[in-house]
């Protein structure tokens, strides 16, 4: 049985790293696991801090995002697939953990489809078009790297950073990435570990929902979940047999989750 963990970058930004990848060196033995990692907060603190202001736009239907240029593309590539995923792989091997480390780049592993125009919310909330920037929508993901590296007891850490089809360095979504890529695997559980409890709504946490049900609240889930549902509802209609979202914040975050204890579990329906 696969399942794809996906660590969100508010939970890197806030110290749990450690924490989370203790807990999955001890489930490891009875799960073939794949870990896609976040880290936007990373990738803005360290652009910034070279010099590089970054700056955030705003889809018609809310949903924020970081605008990508070329030299940003580059950080993001250097945080993600250097920094970041080479500090998962060496705490690992201290836990006795086999982890490789790959992007979508190596070996083209996802190939991303570059936005050419991008329609945003200017300052008035008027819809404007933009020119594109690096940022992608992935395609296709090519799981023969992944499968091969899950069949030789590998850990694979795989950064969100995709091949584009002129073979430029495209940011993409790391939840689209995570979904993306346990739909390729046919993955039978897909975890998203964040910084909240779940999928709250009226006030409270929502323990099951099926697929059907989440597509009617996605209007009236607020911005960061709602890409999270959206990618737990994309691998659902593509194979995948269960999403969870739930906390990184607790000591036992995976093998929590892998009891049936705590957060929303997504399910077809």
């Amino acid at each position: 049985m696969v399942i794809v963990i996906k660590i969100g970058g508010s939970l890197v930004a806030q110290g749990k790293l450690d924490t989370i990848l203790s807990d999955l060196a001890s489930v490891l033995p009875y799960y073939k696991t794949v870990l896609v990692h976040g880290g936007a907060k990373s990738v803005t603190e360290i652009a910034e801090r070279m010099g590089k202001k970054q700056k955030f736009i705003t889809s018609p239907s809310g949903i924020k995002s970081r605008y990508t240029d070329y030299e940003t593309a580059e950080i993001y590539c250097m945080v993600m697939s250097g920094l970041l995923a080479s500090r998962i792989v060496s705490f690992l091997a201290g836990q006795k953990v086999k982890a490789f480390s790959i992007s979508g780049l190596d070996a083209s592993a996802i190939l991303a489809e570059r936005k050419k125009k991008l329609i945003i919310l200017d300052e008035r909330n008027r819809k404007v078009a933009i020119e594109g920037g690096y940022t992608g929508k992935i395609k296709h993901v090519d799981s023969k790297i992944i499968d091969m590296l899950l069949q030789n007891s590998y850990l694979p850490v795989i950064s969100p950073v995709a091949i584009g089809t002129d073979n430029e360095i495209l940011n993409v979504d790391s939840d689209r990435c995570a979904s993306a890529v346990a739909s390729s695997l046919k993955a039978e559980q897909l975890i998203f570990l964040t910084d909240v409890d779940g999928l709250m709504h009226d006030g409270k946490l929502v323990n099951r929902i099926t697929k059907d049900e989440a597509k009617k609240l996605l209007p009236e889930i607020g911005a960061g979940m709602d890409k999270k549902v959206m990618s737990a509802i994309e691998a659902l209609e593509n194979g995948v047999k269960r999403c969870v979202i739930s906390s990184g914040m607790t000591d036992k975050p995976i093998s929590g989750i892998l009891k049936n204890d705590g957060g929303t579990v997504i399910l077809n329906g």
